[in-house]
């Protein structure tokens, strides 16, 4: 519901307090929904009362995440640095805490308690920050009708979530019953490297995400023009990782894990080009987005989920781990890149992401107009 809320809030700035009232109160719902599945698992699947406990605990630090919200109306006004201001101090101070707890080699609860204060330091915050800059929280702003279309809206993103997390994990549990958890810690020391450089993407279309939603009110060709150097911009950005990466990866996994993860060495060289498509999934669905046509984003992905496990089925026995980032390679470039030219109405993204792959074309466009000219 995020990308959402924020393309209704730059379109509706008016509706501001109705759109930040009942997202919360949805996200607060759909918090409680997620605990009370957890609580019913736990009690069929867990007989240890320190796991029970700190399951539940981190699982009660979700509720408060419905205050990100505030987090979402900051990037809608181009205005993230107060949202990021509140998430630094709460990171200072739960980090001290956790070092505190390290030192005196606190019961394992404890951490489980110090990850719900995350959530926790970071809702009273992101509500204090809103306070001052705008006003009181509009807790009770609550309408149906709003309600339901931002739930037939987002209904799309919330099956893609899901199989986002299917599409991404899928590999390691293959792997594990595939082969052994020995091939598992082995491939994800490489998978964590790549993975720490997925919150860029992220950052880079927050920042980015409202000019451009904004820029379709004012003119198609403005807006194109954005768009299409989004593209070119996440391209290019992932290609300066994935280079270095590629010619650094034994370097880089000597230092970090030491001779005993060799074995990862090729992964991350292979699977450190997956994040190209990435980086473009994350614009693209945002173009799908602002144009109204999520659904299209849970098709594409559905159609990469299903390739990923084919190709891990296929590869595994034969190359290993090195199999399962070839796959995870193909299926990334199927579900965020080439799956787009499937369907009619994904067609557009589909031809933008591949004008952006010609350095010669994005250098004129981006070296004579900045991202955000005009």
């Amino acid at each position: 519901m995020d990308d959402i809320l924020v393309r209704e809030l730059v379109k509706s700035p008016e509706q501001r307090n109705n759109l930040l009232g009942t997202v919360f109160w949805l996200k607060v719902c759909g918090a409680l929904v997620m605990g009370t599945a957890i609580a019913l698992v736990l009690k069929y699947k867990v007989e240890d009362q320190q796991t029970y406990w700190m399951i539940a605990l981190i699982t009660f630090g979700f509720l408060f995440q419905a205050t990100n919200v505030v987090d979402f109306y900051f990037q809608s006004q181009v205005q993230s640095k107060f949202a990021v201001r509140a998430q630094a101090i709460q990171l200072i101070l739960t980090s001290l805490f956790k070092i505190y707890l390290v030192w005196n080699q606190a019961e394992l609860i404890w951490f489980a308690f110090a990850l719900m204060l995350d959530q926790v330091i970071v809702a009273v915050l992101f509500l204090l920050v809103y306070h001052w800059k705008i006003e009181w929280f509009p807790f009770f702003s609550f309408t149906w009708i709003q309600a339901k279309k931002l739930m037939r809206d987002s209904w799309p993103l919330i099956f893609a979530g899901m199989v986002v997390t299917v599409y991404m994990k899928i590999d390691q549990v293959m792997l594990k019953e595939m082969l052994d958890v020995k091939a598992v810690g082995v491939y994800s020391a490489a998978v964590k490297l790549c993975e720490a450089w997925y919150f860029v993407p992220s950052v880079i279309t927050a920042s980015l995400f409202p000019v451009i939603i904004s820029s379709k009110q004012k003119s198609d060709t403005l807006y194109e023009q954005r768009m299409q150097k989004l593209y070119d911009l996440m391209v290019w950005v992932s290609v300066t990782v994935a280079i270095p990466t590629t010619f650094l990866a034994d370097w880089v996994i000597v230092i970090l894990y030491g001779n005993d993860f060799e074995a990862s060495v090729t992964v991350l060289q292979i699977y450190i080009w997956a994040g190209v498509f990435t980086f473009l999934g994350v614009a693209s669905f945002k173009w799908l987005v602002t144009e109204n046509l999520q659904q299209y984003s849970f098709y594409v992905l559905a159609i990469g989920a299903v390739i990923n496990i084919g190709s891990n089925l296929l590869l595994i026995p034969i190359y290993g781990i090195n199999g399962a980032a070839v796959a995870t390679f193909i299926s990334y470039g199927i579900g965020s890149y080439a799956g787009l030219a499937f369907f009619k109405k994904s067609r557009q993204a589909f031809w933008m992401t591949t004008l952006s792959f010609n350095p010669f074309g994005v250098y004129k466009r981006n070296f004579h107009y900045p991202l955000i000219h005009g």
